[in-house]
């Protein structure tokens, strides 16, 4: 899990990237690209470390293409899917972040809503 430190960032969105749905890598790049408004716009060496990194520690999976799948006539894509322990490092993460906007609120660093 995430004890002792945050997730880096690229580990973050590629946990979020795939918390709702299966997706290959560039389906990866593109939900970050979008959901960030293009803030972050993760580069295929990168990515692909990040998934090796994350594969190798259990937190994702290869699963086999959804049954729609885009793209059936091109080359096979490789998906991945969270897996519990995965999912568990994301919420723990998103909570501690939580926290840490409360305290910032609680301090008036930050405003108490966003508006």
């Amino acid at each position: 899990m995430t004890k002792g430190g945050a997730l880096p960032r690229t580990t973050l969105q590629i946990l979020l990237a795939l918390a709702e749905q299966p997706r290959h890598g560039y389906g990866i790049k593109l939900d970050v690209e979008e959901r960030t408004g293009g803030a972050i716009s993760l580069g295929s060496g990168t990515l692909y470390e990040a998934i090796q990194r994350l594969l190798g520690s259990g937190w994702i999976v290869e699963v086999e293409p959804p049954d729609d799948a885009d793209d059936p006539g091109g080359p096979p894509r490789r998906f991945y899917s969270l897996t519990p322990a995965g999912r568990g490092a994301l919420r723990e993460e998103v909570e501690s972040m939580l926290e840490i906007v409360d305290y910032a609120r609680r301090k008036a660093i930050l405003a108490t809503s966003r508006s």
